[in-house]
């Protein structure tokens, strides 16, 4: 029998993955069965239980690809000294995983941004994937506080401030952006880095609290 090439199962798993979100984003999580998924990707049940033991599998997949673009990002930011401002730094992260998943539509809309707020509902009933969650949100978290500091040291950055409380608020506005695309449709963006740059412009005379 020939031997199936690393190539082969990379892009038969690439597949499922694609099938299944593009599924779950058509008609949500709990209305998509993995008989859904099976006529979507077009391969038989053997050939995808052999990568993935059923929907929460698929789900966690999914989630866990997703924040590993994002902290390599923002990794592959702070190993850059200093590294880019926050305002070109999280548009540049945010566009590129958008990127990564323009090919996902529903009705020629970007799925993405709302598989993304489906997925956060989720963790509500799915500890595995709650706690799945926490620990990419955590290390994405820690990253960017490892960028703060490099801010911080570089004069960038007021110091007084903890850099977790910095990282906190830069996510919260990627994941605010997020869900309004999901919420109100797509947007570029540079939108969000225009944003952020005229609220990094304001001035502080009040001095430190």
């Amino acid at each position: 029998m020939a031997r199936v090439s690393q190539a082969h199962l990379d892009a038969r798993r690439r597949q499922i993955l694609d099938g299944a979100a593009l599924c779950f984003a058509r008609n949500g999580f709990h209305a998509t069965s993995m008989q859904d998924v099976l006529k979507e990707v077009d391969l038989s049940a053997g050939a995808v239980y052999r990568y993935f033991s059923g929907k929460d599998e698929l789900i966690g997949a999914i989630v866990g690809e997703v924040l590993g673009q994002v902290r390599e990002a923002f990794e592959e930011a702070a190993r850059s000294t200093p590294p880019p401002p926050p305002d070109r730094l999280v548009a540049s992260v945010l566009g590129r995983v958008l990127a990564a998943k323009e090919s996902l539509t529903v009705d020629g809309r970007p799925a993405f941004p709302g598989l993304v707020v489906q997925v956060w509902a989720e963790t509500i009933r799915n500890e595995e994937l709650s706690t799945l969650l926490r620990e990419g949100y955590g290390a994405v978290r820690g990253a960017w506080a490892r960028i703060v500091g490099e801010y911080q040291d570089a004069g960038m950055m007021r110091p007084d401030v903890p850099p977790e409380q910095v990282a906190r608020t830069m996510m919260a506005a990627a994941m605010g952006f997020i869900a309004q695309q999901a919420l109100f449709g797509p947007a570029p963006a540079h939108d969000l880095a225009a944003g952020l740059r005229a609220l990094m412009s304001m001035g502080d005379d009040t001095g430190a609290r």
